[in-house]
């Protein structure tokens, strides 16, 4: 038998506390209608098609994914294509229904889905009214008078802005990826790094210094994390380069987990490594009281 599953509608682009207001309501008609609870989102941001670009997003697909699996039992991915930007609104409802278990649907309320954007909630509403499927339409979310959305996340994000954007997201901002060679200069001077290379699709952070949180093989680690091209030592290209302190071991070609608490200083170039290594040292005391872990 095909499972029940009611469907939170979106994007979820940070999955920040406006997405979890969704999530939530649609884990409570989950539970109350003994449906699972999923979300549908899509690969491609509709806006690529739909305006000819995209915004820069704020997480990978990748950690999209993982964020909504910890929020609802399923998730899925729907290639937003040419086939899918042309699908009128009720037939893109009736194919969730028909094709993918669809019981009922959660959305907020200025949703706009299937061709040209003529899907609204209260059609929704309507078309779930007319099937007896339960269907829930949440109120737009603030934080302190603020309306809280992926784009003024991506704005503070933009400004270096980790702890307020973190009020919004209602978590730390977060990037995985695997760890890649560097240059190994890090070595060198006593700081052995993790390098990632920094998603172009991504919003821009600053090019600077963070404290982070890093996890590692299953473990949490604090870390002076460098986002930008390495000046000092000539590098090329955007990395993410974590210093992760009390670490010892060999993360080439495995996963980490980044998340960005706070901005300690922009990115700059040094006259020499005694020069960087002084001053990352300065970093790591700045990121240990940020980030001192209980």
């Amino acid at each position: 038998m095909k499972d029940r599953i009611i469907y939170a509608l979106g994007y979820f682009d940070g999955v920040h506390l406006g997405h979890q207001a969704l999530l939530s309501a649609c884990r409570e008609e989950a539970e109350r209608t003994g449906c699972k609870s999923g979300a549908v989102t899509f690969l491609g941001h509709p806006e690529q098609l739909l305006q000819g670009h995209a915004p820069a997003q704020i997480n990978t697909s990748a950690d999209r994914r993982k964020m909504l699996r910890q929020q609802v039992n399923t998730v899925l991915e729907l290639p937003f294509d040419t086939r899918l930007m042309e699908t009128p609104w009720e037939r893109f409802l009736e194919m969730l229904a028909g094709g993918y278990g669809a019981a009922g649907f959660v959305c907020g309320s200025d949703f706009h889905f299937g061709q040209r954007g003529k899907g609204t909630a209260e059609l929704l509403q309507r078309f779930c009214q007319d099937r007896n499927m339960p269907c829930r339409v949440v109120p737009q979310q603030t934080l302190g008078g603020i309306r809280i959305s992926s784009t003024y996340i991506r704005q503070l994000l933009e400004k270096g802005s980790m702890e307020e954007a973190a009020r919004f997201l209602g978590h730390p901002h977060i990037l995985s990826g695997t760890v890649v060679a560097g240059k190994q200069v890090g070595r060198t001077i006593g700081v052995p790094t993790a390098n990632m290379r920094y998603p172009e699709e991504l919003v821009a952070l600053p090019n600077g210094v963070y404290a982070c949180r890093v996890t590692a093989e299953g473990k949490s680690y604090i870390s002076v994390t460098n986002v930008g091209c390495r000046p000092t030592v000539g590098g090329t290209g955007v990395n993410a380069e974590s210093w992760l302190l009390d670490f010892a071991g060999d993360l080439y070609g495995k996963t980490v987990q980044l998340q960005f608490v706070k901005f300690l200083r922009p990115e700059r170039k040094f006259p020499d490594l005694s020069a960087l290594q002084k001053q990352i040292e300065a970093d790591k005391e700045e990121a240990v009281r940020a980030l001192k872990l209980p």
